[in-house]
């Protein structure tokens, strides 16, 4: 599947760790000659970290996609019936995320889309990052791994022995993750070692 010409919608979430390993992934959407539609939560568009500045997160994602992101709920929703997007993606997506995803409480921009993108029928690609995965957050993953229209960049145990409950998607698989969810399919294996 082709990428170019398609309507990505990009949603980030509060994994600050995991911004700079989509930031990647985001250029080479863009390179594949998708328009990468920006939507960030609360904590994205605001919080600064250890691991930067809310304004310089933001700033680098509008220099990436050239389009101010969305980081509204007003803003998001239009994505499904006014301005559909062709695939929706979640990366990184928190494990609060996932769970509110999970549980059909649609309380940030992202999710706002996601449910609106499967609202028309089109797909939808996690890219998890969160602490708890093999943990409390372990049923969210399997309720979102059995639904309809989503779809999961394949993922692993980022460090088993520290953090035994940690599941970190490979990013770099994001873009062959979003050309077969288009075609309603899974990239496999969904399980990977993470440090390959």
């Amino acid at each position: 599947m082709d990428l170019k010409g398609k309507r990505i919608g990009f949603g980030v979430t509060g994994s600050h760790c995991t911004y700079e390993a989509v930031f990647g992934p985001m250029e080479r959407l863009m390179e594949l000659g998708a328009e990468v539609v920006p939507v960030v939560t609360y904590t994205v568009a605001n919080v600064d970290t250890k691991f930067g500045k809310a304004k310089d997160h933001i700033a680098r994602i509008e220099e990436i996609t050239g389009q101010e992101v969305i980081s509204t709920m007003p803003g998001a929703e239009p994505l499904g019936p006014k301005n559909p997007l062709d695939c929706m993606v979640i990366a990184p997506i928190t494990g609060n995320s996932m769970s509110k995803f999970a549980n059909a409480q649609t309380d940030s921009p992202p999710l706002m889309a996601a449910k609106a993108t499967m609202r028309n029928g089109s797909p939808v690609v996690l890219g998890i990052s969160t602490n708890d995965a093999l943990g409390l957050n372990g049923v969210n993953l399997m309720r979102l791994m059995s639904s309809k229209y989503i779809y999961f960049v394949p993922f692993g145990q980022d460090d088993p022995y520290k953090k035994p409950n940690s599941l970190v998607a490979k990013m770099d698989l994001l873009p062959d993750s979003i050309k077969l969810a288009l075609e309603g399919k899974q990239l496999q294996p969904v399980l990977v070692p993470f440090s390959e």
